[in-house]
Order: C-alpha cells, then sequence, then structure tokens
C-alpha cells in the first residue's frame, strides 16, 4: 500500500498502472464508511498477491486530484475508490460496499496469477534478448507460454527466438496452437501471421536449391517462383533486407501475383522486425483528466522506415 501525494502520483500512480493495475482509494479522516472499507481493502491487496497495487489518497490533503476525479466521474461522496491501468484511470465504485462485491469489481480488471507470472517471464526475456543471450530468453519464454498459453506476445516471441536458433519443427509445434488465429482474416493477428509466412519460408528454404534459382533469375527476371523462392531462402536464413529486396523486384514488376504474395510476405518481414506497439492508453468513460500520463512515443527504426517507402513507391 502506498499514500499519493501531489509530488508521487505520476511515478506511483500513473507510471506504475503501466506495469499493473492499481487501486485509488479516496478517502478521509472523517468518513465513517472510509474507515470501514480501508481494511478490507489492505486484505484484499494481500489476498491477491501482487497482482495489484493499493494506494491511498486522503481527499483532504491533495483535494487537487481528488476533485478531479470526482468531477470526472460525476461522484460527489466518499469512499470513491478509481482502478488505474495503463496510465489512465479506468473503473470505479463508491462506497463501502461488500468484499464479495469488491472481488468482482477487482476480477475484471486485475489479471490472473498466472497471467501476472507470464508477463513477469516475458519481461526477463525481453531484457535478456537485449543482452544476446538468446538460449537463456528461450527458457523464459517456453515459461511464460506454459504459464498463460493464451498471451500471444509471449507466443510470439517464443516462436521467433526458436525460428532465430534454427529449431523449425519446435518453432512449429510452438505455432501450432495459434495457426488458426494467425489464418482468420475477419479477426487479424499481424504478429502472428508474420510468423506464418517465416516458418513456412523456413520449410520451403530446407528443399530448395540456391545455385539453381539464382540461374533461373538471371535467366530470366520475371521468373517470379523462382524469385519467390530465393526471397524465402533469404528470410530463412534472417537475411531480411534481402528477402525484402527480392519481394521488391516482383512487386514493382506484378503487383498482383499469386494473389499478392509477395507483398504480404514483404508486409510480414516488416512486422517482424519491427517492435510491438505499446498498449493503448484506456479512455476514461467521461471527461478529460489533466494528470493523465505522457502518451507513450513509438521510436521509428530508421530501416523499417526506409523499407516501408520503398514499398509504398513500388504499390503507388
Amino acid at each position: 500500500m502506498i499514500d499519493i501525494t501531489l509530488q508521487n502520483f505520476e511515478a506511483e500512480l500513473i507510471i506504475a498502472s503501466q506495469q499493473r493495475p492499481v487501486l485509488l482509494d479516496i478517502w478521509a479522516p472523517w468518513c465513517g464508511p472510509c474507515r470501514t472499507l480501508g481494511p478490507v481493502l489492505e486484505k484484499l491487496e494481500t489476498a491477491y498477491a501482487g497482482r495489484f497495487t493499493l494506494a491511498k489518497l486522503n481527499s483532504d490533503e491533495v483535494p487537487e486530484i481528488a476533485t478531479q476525479l470526482s468531477q470526472m466521474f460525476g461522484v460527489r461522496s466518499i469512499p470513491f475508490c478509481v482502478m488505474f491501468a495503463g496510465g489512465q484511470p479506468v473503473d470505479g465504485f463508491v462506497g463501502a460496499i461488500p468484499e464479495a462485491q469488491i472481488r468482482e469489481f477487482l476480477d475484471k480488471h486485475v489479471p490472473a496469477g498466472e497471467a501476472l507470472e507470464a508477463e513477469a517471464d516475458l519481461a526477463e526475456a525481453e531484457g535478456l534478448l537485449a543482452d544476446g543471450d538468446l538460449e537463456a530468453a528461450l527458457g523464459k519464454l517456453a515459461h511464460a507460454v506454459q504459464t498463460d498459453p493464451v498471451n500471444d506476445n509471449a507466443r510470439f516471441d517464443y516462436v521467433k527466438a526458436l525460428l532465430e536458433l534454427g529449431l523449425v519443427g519446435e518453432a512449429r509445434e510452438a505455432f501450432a496452437p495459434v495457426a488458426a488465429k494467425a489464418a482468420d482474416a475477419l479477426v487479424p493477428a499481424p504478429r502472428l501471421a508474420a510468423l506464418a509466412v517465416w516458418l513456412k519460408a523456413c520449410e520451403a528454404a530446407a528443399s530448395a536449391d540456391p545455385a539453381a534459382l539464382q540461374a533461373a533469375i538471371a535467366a530470366n527476371k520475371r521468373d517470379f517462383e523462382a524469385r519467390y523462392a530465393w526471397a524465402q531462402v533469404h528470410l530463412a536464413g534472417q537475411r531480411f533486407t534481402e528477402a525484402m529486396d527480392e519481394l521488391l523486384e516482383i512487386i514493382m514488376r506484378d503487383k498482383a501475383w499469386n494473389g499478392e504474395a509477395a507483398r504480404k510476405a514483404y508486409v510480414a518481414i516488416l512486422e517482424l522486425l519491427a517492435k510491438p506497439a505499446p498498449k493503448p492508453a484506456a479512455e476514461a468513460k467521461t471527461g478529460t483528466l489533466e494528470i493523465a500520463g505522457k502518451a507513450a512515443v513509438v521510436h521509428s527504426d530508421p530501416l523499417i522506415d526506409q523499407y516501408r517507402r520503398k514499398l509504398s513507391m513500388a504499390l503507388f
């Protein structure tokens, strides 16, 4: 449990809620229902074992924040609890409601224990990947997928790590549970679809004859079958820019070839190279909160920007 002040609200409430949900209890020393609710919330913070953080705000001492939140949600009484997630207030309740109702409220916003454990593994794996320790990261990612099978970010990183290590069979097995989702055009999952393209390229490259493919392309620049297969060989070898260069040659000559296979593969490679977009901050139900955290900034990658421009020029 932490006490929120004007000095720490950004760090302990806005920024902290981007990592795990924070339940803010707005109370006052003179409020009887507040004294009833407080111990229940503290008990639940312990019971939920770190799945959310309880924060307390004395409305008499920090009226600026209390007033803004009350006006935003149209609330005029305390105790008033506000759930923060993704750096924004997303829901709330008023009064010293029963513990069972509070649990129902928490369960709508607080991740399950398995999901929280998987996220911790994923965060640690990302650090290991940044340090170049791919094999250690692989163990963390495998545990994350096992702990929370529906965590698509963990599965993406796990399959990607397997492919980077050349473990194509293991990657296909790990990808199998989301293969249908990756192929579902009605509910796009571009990162998973990109993995499907990479997996297919790795499997196709295993039986390809690079010398024969290069000879075919040299003899006929419009031999798109050979050029596409050569792009797959590059992709399987993690020569991503070389793969995109070959695909671009097809796109410039025949955009619609084979159901736009070249464009789709090109876009998939861009997706593989791009970092995942940060989670969007949840929008509050009404009004605008002045103390809202800063919007996440996505830093562009010069290489990705360059190849996006190339694709745009080829298409238009």
